[in-house]
């Protein structure tokens, strides 16, 4: 079985794969990770898959219309925004108004991909004028570019930032606190597509999930 499962999902569905293969011993579930925009668009170009997790529903909303999914998409976890810098802050942000300052490098997620469309919404709501200095195709390359010291700031989510462990820090956003709901859907008309649909949204998957910092939708 493949599953095709946004950036942000990686670690949580590394779990997840290895329960659902424990309780499933034929099944071999293989992973794609990548920005949900990259994995829609290898999905509508018939790239084979079985399952579908996207970080936000306008992206999985798309696919579906085109009728590549086998089941009306269903939401099974919600994540939070969360501005990121490195674990000694050498830009010294302490707030979102912060990401205004011209000279700071800030790493965001291009426009087409959820997180580049939930931060710039945050930034619109809360007033604040900062534009990308480098703008990537999935979630963990922006967090990357935090960790490796080659941005001053990012924007990600906050299971990112746990991800991140002791080389980031979390920088708080006030009240400009904004969620994606993620939509997942089986591609496949295969039964084992099906199933591990009903596994996420069952309590082991959702245990798992937030075990890694995911909300409930």
């Amino acid at each position: 079985m493949t599953v095709y499962a946004a950036a942000s999902l990686s670690e949580a569905f590394e779990d997840l794969a290895t329960e659902y293969e424990a309780a499933n011993p034929d099944v071999d579930v293989k992973l794609n990770f990548a920005g949900s925009a990259r994995l829609a668009a290898q999905i509508s170009a018939g790239a084979r898959a079985d399952v579908f997790a996207s970080a936000n529903s306008a992206t999985m909303n798309r696919v579906a219309a085109e009728g590549r999914t086998a089941a009306p998409p269903v939401l099974f976890v919600r994540n939070r925004l969360a501005l990121v810098v490195p674990i000694d802050n050498p830009g010294n942000v302490t707030e979102l108004a912060d990401l205004s300052d011209g000279s700071l490098v800030l790493a965001m997620c291009a426009p087409e991909v959820p997180c580049g469309a939930l931060a710039r919404a945050v930034l619109n709501d809360a007033g604040v004028d900062a534009d990308a200095d480098t703008e990537e195709t999935s979630v963990r390359a922006v967090l990357t570019k935090v960790t490796l010291g080659e941005a001053d700031a990012g924007l990600v989510y906050a299971t990112d930032v746990a991800a991140g462990g002791n080389e980031v820090a979390s920088v708080p956003l006030g009240p400009q606190i904004r969620f994606n709901d993620y939509p997942v859907a089986a591609v496949s008309e295969r039964a084992v597509a099906a199933d591990f649909v009903d596994f996420l949204l069952g309590p082991d998957g959702q245990d798992i999930l937030r075990s890694h910092g995911f909300q409930s939708p």
